[in-house]
């Protein structure tokens, strides 16, 4: 078959015809949209009737091309290719371009040897092309990959450009590389703290170095030398004359009224006197001047990342890790309720053969391993232990990964320990959880309920309707409801203890102002002011706490905690009924921080809550309750 002479029409210099802006538009658009769907057969039928099977042309190029698919030398066949496509076989390309397919401009008529020339030269300068990308991609191919022994691919070095490709390369993998690190550092805090329970709450070298700044803060300075350096006492001096507290409420009230440049005035006035290493007030003004310019930006869910988030980075798992033991190893707060909670879940189990606890927010499991250690020295022997650990969901494909985690470690705890274990988490929102999900119909099973401030994050109908939410729900009361179902010997429930969850920014202000001065307050009293792990939870804990409190609203505010009797009255009105506090407990706590705290942290209780109070402001409670006989009216 001779190929024809004329390239189809559809590849004449009329393939794009002018759209005429006239009356006549809707009948040039119809063929048009015609012409492009037949174009992609129309170049198959041409190129077939031109260089049939058999045609020489495209045999020797169909034999180049075997060659580099089937020898294992990419390179040589590479050459061979180049050659075949160089030579004298092949004349100079005709005035077909081989750029992409919308920029071909080929002549009206073309001769059979022409023809066969520029198809050859065409089909393999486009192999060629891709032969050098893919290239780059084979085994030992210069600036390619190569699979090191674990099958990953690996840049190699190369020169040119390509050496910044290989530099981002390089700090990708050093990325990962110190990401790995971090993770496995992370792990192996866990495990130690998990062996060595809560009776050790942080590293030894940490405890010492923490031991000594709080020892060096509570250390009068010598006699006739002045508190603080010139800074300091020029700091001091200025306090006087500026009212921080006065200028952050009324800059608050001007963000509430979008009051913008009232605002603006007042944050630079604020700025001029706050520092994050100042004293406990002007620490206090810069973290909460920066909350309230997130807020006037409107850029409070940009700030601001959940827990659950910051979860997924090694690093930031890290950084809350160690907050967290800094915070125990600080303050009385967190050791008092975990103490207070397992002896009190080690009384409710005295006697019993079975152990069934619920816990919502388990977090890292920590509190866990010392109530392990007791019940496995309990005289009889150990009961048989059935722990349930209920916590939100990662972002990501593994959204039990931290639950798991966690399990694995208090079963390998337990084991050690010679304790009958069993673990099931569920990763869901407190809200989600019945009590029939729970398994919890063993009669000989003695069942404990316990939530260390997790419960903070809950809402109620009233702030579910200000911010848009569908109506009638209501955590709050699902959750406590759902705990009344599951009729437990006792719920454990210890409570932030502050009244900042209400939708009205102006109120939530001073409510949070007033709680976190009693917090920078008690930093500046037991630590000095340039204790670098101070400077961190100042900044990664109580500054993002500020950040969402203040800066955030919807969904994006994740903090609504209230004060115990607030709480008293919802577990009561959820038909929860209080039960009184063990005065073995509370005269064993009272004694701990007195002989091992400082003066200023105060337990006192009230109305069956064990209170745990600042300088006379109470920042967190405890009680324990059980399900009442009758739901309690409104």
């Amino acid at each position: 078959m001779e190929p024809t002479a004329a390239l189809p029409r559809s590849f004449s210099n009329h393939l794009c015809p002018t759209l005429h802006l006239d009356g006549s538009q809707d009948d040039n658009v119809l063929p048009f949209i015609a012409r492009m769907l037949m174009e992609d057969d129309a170049v198959d039928e041409f190129l077939y009737q031109q260089y049939p099977d058999h045609n020489p042309a495209l045999l020797q190029t169909q034999q180049l091309f075997a060659q580099v698919l089937f020898d294992t030398s990419s390179t040589s066949a590479l050459a061979a290719v180049q050659a075949g496509a160089q030579g004298n076989d092949l004349q100079d390309p005709p005035s077909l371009n081989s750029t992409a397919m919308g920029a071909v401009e080929p002549a009206n008529t073309l001769s059979p040897a022409e023809g066969s020339n520029c198809f050859k030269d065409a089909v393999s300068m486009a192999f060629l092309r891709g032969m050098e990308e893919a290239n780059k991609f084979l085994p030992g191919a210069g600036g390619g990959y190569t699979a090191d022994f674990r099958g990953r691919k690996k840049r190699l070095d190369v020169d040119g450009d390509d050496e910044q490709v290989e530099g981002r390369s390089s700090k990708q993998m050093a990325a990962d590389g110190d990401e790995e690190s971090e993770e496995a550092a992370v792990r192996e805090m866990l495990d130690k703290l998990m062996l060595n329970g809560d009776d050790e709450p942080i590293l030894a070298d940490d405890m010492q170095e923490l031991r000594a700044a709080m020892d060096m803060a509570k250390t009068p300075p010598p006699p006739g030398r002045p508190a603080g350096t010139r800074a300091d006492q020029v700091q001091q001096q200025q306090a006087v004359d500026v009212d921080l507290h006065s200028m952050l409420i009324r800059c608050a009230d001007a963000v509430a009224n979008n009051d913008r440049r009232t605002a603006s005035d007042l944050l630079q006035r604020i700025r001029r006197h706050s520092s994050p290493s100042g004293d406990a007030t002007k620490r206090l003004a810069h973290y909460l001047a920066e909350a309230l310019e997130v807020r006037l930006n409107g850029t409070g869910s940009l700030q601001y990342r959940p827990s659950s988030v910051m979860a997924k980075n090694a690093s930031s798992a890290g950084v809350q890790l160690k907050a967290q033991q800094f915070f125990m190893a600080s303050c009385c707060f967190l050791p008092v309720n975990i103490l207070f909670s397992n002896k009190t879940i080690y009384n409710a189990a005295a006697g019993r053969k079975k152990l069934h606890i619920v816990h919502y927010g388990l977090d890292h499991g920590l509190q866990w391993a010392t109530l392990l250690r007791w019940l496995a020295r309990r005289e009889g022997g150990p009961p048989e232990v059935r722990l349930t650990g209920i916590d939100v969901p990662q972002p990501g494909f593994r959204p039990a990964r931290l639950i798991e985690e966690a399990g694995r470690r208090l079963t390998t705890c337990a084991r050690q320990l010679g304790v009958p274990f069993r673990f099931r988490g569920i990763a869901a929102r407190s809200e989600a959880v019945r009590a029939g999900d729970l398994g919890i119909d063993d009669p000989d099973e003695v069942l404990v309920v316990s939530s260390l401030f997790h419960f903070r994050t809950l809402t109620d109908e009233g702030t579910v309707a200000a911010d848009g939410g569908e109506a009638g729900a209501d955590p709050i009361g699902a959750v406590l409801g759902a705990i009344r179902e599951m009729k437990p010997s006792v719920f454990v429930h210890a409570v932030l203890n502050a009244s900042y969850s209400t939708a009205f920014f102006a109120t939530r202000f001073r409510e949070a102002l007033y709680n976190f001065t009693a917090l920078f307050d008690m930093m500046d009293t037991i630590l000095p002011r340039d204790n670098g792990r101070r400077l961190l939870f100042e900044r990664d804990v109580l500054a993002r706490s500020a950040v969402n409190v203040i800066a955030c609203e919807g969904a994006d505010r994740v903090q609504h905690p209230r004060s115990y009797k607030q709480w008293q009255a919802r577990s009561r009105r959820a038909g929860l009924r209080q039960l009184p506090l063990d005065c073995d407990i509370v005269q064993m706590l009272k004694d701990k921080v007195k002989r091992g705290y400082h003066e200023n942290f105060v337990i006192t209780e009230d109305q069956q809550w064990l209170l745990q109070a600042w300088k006379g402001r109470v920042l967190y409670a405890i009680s324990t309750w059980t399900a009442g006989n009758e739901l309690a009216g409104t």
